[in-house]
C-alpha cells in the first residue's frame, strides 16, 4: 500500500535521484566538514567516476577544519592522479588536512571565494602508551611535519624552512594574503570566471 504521503506528491521520491544526476552531472565535487576515511572515500569515488565520464575539468569545492592527514592525502593524491585537470575552490575556511587537499590542485587551477580563510598549522597528534610507543608516534609526527614543510613549500614557491616557521602556531591567511604566499590562484567571485 502506497503511503499518503506519496500519493499526494508522486514527484517526491525521484527529486533526490534528479538532483544526484544534476550534481553528477555538473563535475562538481564538495568536500566539506570534518576530513576522515568516509569522507576520503566518498571523494576519491566521485573523482575516479567523473574521470571515468571524460576528461573535462572538475571543480572540488573545499570548505573544512581539517582532521585526518592521512584522508587528506587520499584526495591530494587522487586530484593529481586522475586525467582530468582538477580545479580547487575554497569557500568558508580551508584548514589543515582541507588545506592539503586545496593544493592537490596546480597553482593555476587553485581558486577561493572572496571570504574564504586558510588556516596552515603543524601536524599534531595525542601520543600515549608505552613509553617505546611514544617514541615511535613522536617520530612519524616528525616525519609527518617534514612532509607536510616540503609540500607547502612545493605548493606556494616558499621555503621548506619558512613554512616550518610560519606554522609552528596556527597560520591565518585572508583570501588576498593566501594569494601573495602562492596558496591560491586567484579570486573569483562567479561561477563564469572558471570558465
Amino acid at each position: 500500500m502506497t503511503p499518503t504521503y506519496l500519493k499526494e506528491n508522486q514527484e517526491e521520491p525521484q527529486a533526490p535521484a534528479r538532483i544526484g544526476e544534476l550534481f553528477f552531472q555538473s563535475r562538481n565535487v564538495i568536500v566539506a566538514g570534518q576530513i576522515d576515511d568516509k569522507l576520503a572515500q566518498r571523494t576519491a569515488t566521485h573523482l575516479l567516476a567523473l574521470a571515468e565520464e571524460n576528461d573535462d575539468p572538475i571543480n572540488v569545492f573545499i570548505s573544512s577544519p581539517g582532521g585526518h592527514v592521512e584522508s587528506g592525502d587520499m584526495v591530494h593524491d587522487m586530484i593529481r592522479f586522475i586525467k582530468p585537470a582538477v580545479r580547487t575552490i575554497g569557500s568558508g575556511w580551508v584548514a589543515s588536512a582541507g588545506a592539503l587537499i586545496f593544493v592537490g590542485a596546480k597553482p593555476e587551477n587553485r581558486f577561493c571565494l572572496p571570504n574564504t580563510r586558510f588556516l596552515l598549522h603543524q601536524p599534531s597528534g595525542g601520543i600515549g602508551g608505552q613509553v617505546t610507543d611514544m617514541q615511535i608516534q613522536a617520530e612519524q609526527i616528525r616525519i609527518m611535519r617534514q612532509r607536510f614543510d616540503h609540500l607547502f613549500a612545493e605548493a606556494t614557491g616558499q621555503t621548506p624552512e619558512k613554512i616550518a616557521a610560519d606554522t609552528a602556531r596556527d597560520f591565518w591567511l585572508t583570501a588576498p594574503e593566501a594569494i601573495d604566499y602562492g596558496l591560491v590562484g586567484k579570486i573569483i567571485e562567479t561561477a563564469d570566471e572558471l570558465k
